[in-house]
């Protein structure tokens, strides 16, 4: 490796992106966590092959350019929904998205440049550096945390270190671990305290594994329906009529479920003119209640909604979506944007929808309170804990069939098994096309309908766990972990000339 890193700086660049783009193999639907933590390692070698702050960035920049590249290669399937209007800005869309969210990682590697006088310091230096950016991409500019490096444990133990530290503290340790081994790999003797990041990474994931605690059942059953609406029929009115019967007719099925779920706007009417239409399928519900996504609007204002229709088949409850998607469901500035034609993918009128006021709860009877989220809005641990009072479960309605049947639903999916496991509550997830599942408070799938299937699976909700460390603090203890390492790196260099 040290040899191919020697080379001109065009192929270093090529080679560190091809690095980024094979870490990308650790999330859903590979899971080759190894492949992320084998290029992790090598992250050093690449580091030690700058010779100055810009070929620094470049290189970190190359890196998280393969990396964000490949895993959100799914981001193009918007743009073929509608291919005469949309198709050319695909390629676009991804390199910009890719390239945008790669600066992050650029900046990274050359504040390590600048700070660092020799590799172990730059090394301790990134490791600070690379966090921070993780935690600022998920905050500014309203974030996207999506493929962020904690993801690529959802399949193992290791995962249930969110519990208590959450996904900022576990991708932190993640890369600790990992670049003071790339350390070791670079020079064997190096002082041995680069080797206490990976043992106590071992003996947590060793502890979690051990402490796993059981998980009760409820006793009450979720019926989860999935119609398989694929986005370019879906508003189609030919093809309307179709998904909505086949949703009557999966609710209607015996035995009754306690709770019905439908995914996101998958009641084809306005909530404010849909009397018939949710009396029908209250009647096919016959006694069940039900979680139903819709859309509402309130004079000029439209809402991505969720309502609950409780067992008497009144609409008990309302949430509207929150953290809406730019570009797909709000355009900024978009009244200006539409004399240009530029509008969002799921909302064809200037602005595009109006964000409700914040993450709230929903009572649902005898099954307790709710927390709904809304597709995208299972993005973001930091939403969850924005409510004073813990909810009994997670409950997602999501339209997954605008990110495609590769990788993009595979990822929400392991997004939303993330979220139980922080907060240790259940959650239940609807989707249009796939992946609907049950989720238990330690993030296992119990339950599930796969992508690209119509159908509907009953599912008994699992109980809570007590509250998580997570859950109770936030980012905030990872936050200020490290904050303090970052001072204690500062506070280890030595005075002296910054690197150029």
């Amino acid at each position: 490796m040290n040899r191919l890193l020697a080379g001109p700086l065009w192929s270093r660049l090529a080679l560190t992106a091809l690095l980024g783009a094979i870490a990308a193999f650790g999330l859903a639907p590979f899971g080759a966590w190894w492949a992320t933590l084998a290029v992790l390692i090598l992250v050093p070698s690449v580091l030690a092959s700058a010779d100055s702050r810009p070929q620094a960035f470049g290189l970190g920049w190359a890196l998280g350019l393969g990396y964000f590249a490949h895993a959100l290669v799914w981001i193009v399937e918007p743009f073929f929904v509608d291919p005469e209007r949309h198709a050319w800005m695909a390629p676009f869309a991804l390199i910009f998205l890719s390239g945008g969210l790669a600066l992050f990682w650029g900046a990274a590697f050359w504040f390590a440049q600048w700070f660092g006088r020799t590799l172990g310091a730059r090394t301790w230096v990134l490791i600070c550096a690379l966090s921070l950016a993780e935690f600022a991409r998920a905050y500014v500019f309203t974030g996207f945390p999506w493929a962020a490096l904690a993801q690529v444990w959802v399949d193992t133990d290791v995962a249930l270190l969110l519990a208590w530290i959450g996904p900022h503290g576990l991708a932190m340790i993640t890369v600790m671990a990992a670049l003071t081994a790339g350390l070791l790999l670079i020079n064997p003797g190096r002082a041995l305290w680069n080797v206490a990041p990976v043992v106590f990474f071992a003996a947590a994931i060793f502890a979690v594994g051990r402490t796993a605690p059981d998980v009760a059942g409820t006793g009450q059953t979720v019926r989860l329906i999935q119609p398989n609406a694929p986005q370019h029929q879906k508003w189609d009115p030919a093809y309307m009529p179709t998904f909505y019967e086949r949703q009557i007719e999966y609710t209607a099925a015996l035995p009754r479920p306690d709770l019905i779920v439908w995914p996101e706007t998958a009641v084809p009417v306005w909530l404010e003119t849909g009397g018939p239409a949710l009396d029908r399928i209250a009647a096919a519900a016959d006694g069940a209640a039900l979680a139903l996504g819709i859309r509402r609007s309130e004079g000029s204002r439209i809402f991505n909604s969720m309502v609950y229709v409780d067992v008497q088949g009144q609409v008990a409850g309302v949430y509207d979506k929150h953290h809406l998607v730019p570009f797909g469901e709000y355009v900024p500035f978009g009244d200006l944007m539409a004399r240009f034609g530029i509008y969002g993918f799921a909302a064809n009128n200037g602005q595009g929808f109006s964000a409700g006021s914040g993450p709230e709860l929903v009572s649902m009877g005898p099954l307790g309170h709710a927390l709904p989220l809304i597709c995208y809005e299972a993005v973001f641990p930091q939403d969850i804990n924005g409510v004073s009072t813990r909810p009994e479960f997670l409950l997602q309605v999501t339209n997954d069939a605008w990110f495609g049947a590769r990788s993009g639903p595979y990822q929400h999916l392991a997004q939303a098994r993330m979220r139980a496991i922080e907060q240790g509550v259940p959650l239940m997830r609807a989707a249009n096309t796939g992946v609907s599942a049950m989720i238990d408070p330690l993030g296992r799938v119990t339950a599930s309908l796969a992508l690209g299937q119509a159908g509907y699976v009953d599912a008994e909700l699992p109980a809570p766990l007590p509250p998580t460390l997570y859950a109770r603090t936030g980012d905030l203890l990872a936050f200020v972990a490290l904050i303090l390492l970052s001072f204690a790196v500062a506070a280890s260099q030595r005075p002296g000339t910054r690197r150029k």
